[in-house]
């Protein structure tokens, strides 16, 4: 499981980088001043890596037999800005500190 913790939280953090440029650099250059070039690299790069992401957040919701909502919420993070990282975080207490069950 702590391989695929530490996967996830690279590729969380890459991915919520990569967002943020393309966001906060990207969009404004493309729309305001009309130079596309960020948005034309770092789109496509953003949207492989966030594949790369969907496949650690499916990894770890696997091996951690979370359910189908947490899973998805946990996918969606990575398409707000600034989410994945606090995701991140989520995500590593819930795996090192698991829930009791209760019977």
């Amino acid at each position: 499981m702590s391989g695929a913790l530490m996967r996830y939280r690279a590729i969380a953090y890459v991915v919520g980088v990569v967002l943020i440029l393309l966001v906060v650099i990207g969009m404004p250059l493309k729309y305001i001043w009309d130079e596309p070039g960020v948005v034309e690299t770092v789109g496509p790069a953003h949207g492989f890596l966030y594949m790369v992401y969907l496949l650690a957040a499916f990894d770890v919701a696997r091996r951690a037999r979370w359910p189908l909502g947490r899973m998805a919420l946990v996918m969606l993070a990575g398409t707000v800005p600034f989410v994945s990282f606090y995701a991140e975080r989520v995500v590593t207490r819930w795996v090192r500190q698991p829930e009791p069950v209760t019977g």
